[in-house]
């Protein structure tokens, strides 16, 4: 038995209910592999044992204070880079649009390098980092809105344009820099969870963006087809645009404050689900969220093991699988749009 709902998209019940259970198991397995990778061998069961508050000592240490902080914060930054990245791809109707193409990450590196010039860390880095990224949100916003028309390809070219000149600012404040900091520096540049903090912060953003999100699915879902078809249907297409646009963008800001620069999530994961699901996004924005959170974390997973032990920006790693992945799903879509 189906469901066809108002926009043609055909719903199978019992298709949807597999599919949840299989985000969810792909997200318990991918924390545990997380929890049980390491240079301290702790057994699954061990785990569940510490996780249920039934063993102390070490072990328990290890996983409560390292490895679980860890984990939290590489499935929601994983969920809210994949998130935004939907969001954009339908705002600049793009499909090579991702989380950082506006600038945010460029405003949120430069102010998080220069805190890190002035000695601060933890969570005043953090801040500073935000503060960079919520800037950068505004300048897009204020220069692309010069004239009081909203054109995709404007907001995009302003991004890039924007973007670039931060990325001037970071090559210069590298340039003099400490010699001591720029180690530092650049781990941060190329995403690394171990500056993840303010779990709460996070977990309040993903949740608050994702119930935002999942509200105006239908929305999103008619904006796809055409501005002018959406407002046919009932649907302010001014005022969806400008609450996409900051969603998606207070997403990758508290993404970047959270864990730095980490490409592909926001571009590779949307790109895949639309393959496999198709484009309704009452079904796009669940799927990435849990797709996202757990591919992330298993990237941070192998960072930390493959060259243990010394480590690898988490960055690097979604890099390295990102590209040949997304030339893989790019030569699909070719072949399957061929006539």
């Amino acid at each position: 038995m189906s469901l066809l709902n108002r926009e043609g998209v055909k719903f199978i019940p019992c298709r949807m209910f597999l599919l949840s259970i299989l985000l969810i198991l792909l997200s318990v397995l991918s924390i545990m592999f997380s929890l049980t990778s390491g240079s301290v061998d702790i057994g699954l069961a061990q785990i569940v044992e510490i996780l249920l508050g039934e063993e102390k000592g070490m072990q328990a240490r290890v996983i409560l204070e390292l490895r679980l902080p860890r984990v939290m914060s590489g499935f929601l930054v994983g969920g809210m880079l994949a998130i935004a990245g939907a969001l954009m791809q339908v705002l600049l109707k793009n499909p090579l649009a991702e989380p950082y193409v506006l600038g945010v990450s460029g405003g949120a590196s430069v102010c998080a390098l220069l805190a890190m010039m002035a000695g601060i860390a933890g969570a005043w880095l953090n801040i500073a980092a935000f503060a960079g990224a919520f800037l950068s949100i505004l300048l897009v916003f204020g220069l692309a809105g010069l004239g009081g028309t909203w054109n995709p390809l404007r907001v995009l070219l302003t991004g890039i344009v924007v973007a670039s000149g931060w990325g001037a600012m970071v090559s210069f404040i590298l340039a003099i820099s400490p010699v001591t900091q720029v180690h530092g520096m650049l781990f941060w540049l190329m995403g690394d969870l171990e500056y993840a903090h303010n779990l709460k912060f996070g977990l309040a953003v993903l949740v608050t963006g994702f119930i935002i999100a999942m509200i105006i699915a239908r929305a999103l879902n008619l904006m796809a087809r055409g501005d002018m078809q959406a407002a046919a249907l009932g649907v302010s297409v001014h005022h969806l645009r400008y609450l996409v646009y900051f969603l998606a963008s207070i997403l990758t800001a508290t993404a970047v404050m959270q864990a730095g620069n980490i490409g592909f999530i926001g571009l590779i994961v949307p790109h895949l689900v639309r393959l496999l699901l198709g484009s309704d996004h009452r079904i796009l924005l669940p799927v990435c969220l849990f797709l996202g959170g757990s591919l992330l974390v298993i990237a941070d997973t192998l960072a930390r093991s493959i060259v243990a032990p010394q480590q690898l920006p988490v960055g690097v790693l979604t890099a390295m699988i990102g590209v040949p992945l997304f030339l893989f799903l790019l030569q699909s879509t070719m072949v399957k749009n061929r006539p």
